[in-house]
């Protein structure tokens, strides 16, 4: 199956829970973490978010839907980027951002170059090979098909910066670590956050078309292996 991107519409999660778990204080048992190299919009993702207890990685569905919603879930539009000017306003994600953050950890994530009619996937992650810490909300929606609950989250996406503009045009926000205590508590920090991050934070690669197709391959390592173009 192909999937359309828009923005922030493909990336990774490929790290172990020691690296997670000593980058943001996790509390919980250890797991074995599942590498994930291509994950598509309204699957499965972990994140990280704040409890009474402390930070916790929890699975979400990676496309919010606020409690309100009342059509069935085959009915939300896109919400798996939020754009960073209108987050705070907008009726999708403005009670997730007053009340509900959360952190998305990424070991990279795609973007396409649009060149003589034809889209080249890249690959961006961070210049020291270490986690991106992407600033994202999440929700709580009752299915009222089901009555189950669906805990659901988003990305927040700001302008890029001078080395994946060139790429595209958009790009996640990534956190510093001194940013994830205010991030999480929500209020104590803002939109001031969501801003692009450093060129000297990122590197790229083009890769492979076969992350064009989703649905087989998500485990898949050899994804982020450079190709010439």
């Amino acid at each position: 199956m192909m999937y359309a991107v828009a923005m922030c519409g493909r990336f990774t999660q490929h790290y172990t829970w020691r690296e997670i778990h000593d980058l943001y204080d996790l509390m919980g048992a250890a797991r074995n973490l599942q590498a994930r190299c291509n994950i598509a919009p309204t699957t499965t993702i972990d994140v990280v978010m704040s409890t009474a207890e402390g930070s916790t990685l929890v699975p979400m569905r990676w496309g919010l839907i606020p409690p309100w919603w009342k059509k069935p879930m085959k009915e939300v539009p896109p919400t798996f980027n939020a754009r960073a000017e209108t987050v705070a306003e907008k009726p999708m994600f403005r009670s997730a951002f007053r009340r509900n953050r959360c952190i998305v950890p990424a070991s990279g994530y795609y973007e396409w170059k649009a060149a003589a009619g034809r889209k080249q996937p890249y690959f961006i992650s961070a210049a020291d090979g270490g986690v991106l810490s992407v600033a994202g909300l999440w929700d709580r929606w009752n299915n009222p098909e089901t009555g189950e609950p669906v805990t659901s989250c988003t990305i927040i996406v700001t302008d890029a910066n001078a080395l994946t503009r060139v790429i595209h045009n958009r790009m996640p926000v990534l956190l510093d670590r001194s940013d994830f205590e205010p991030w999480l508590s929500s209020g104590a920090a803002g939109t001031e956050l969501l801003k692009p991050a450093g060129e000297d934070r990122l590197r790229m690669w083009p890769v492979s078309k076969r992350v064009n197709k989703i649905g087989s391959g998500d485990d898949d390592p050899t994804l982020i292996d450079e190709v010439a173009v």
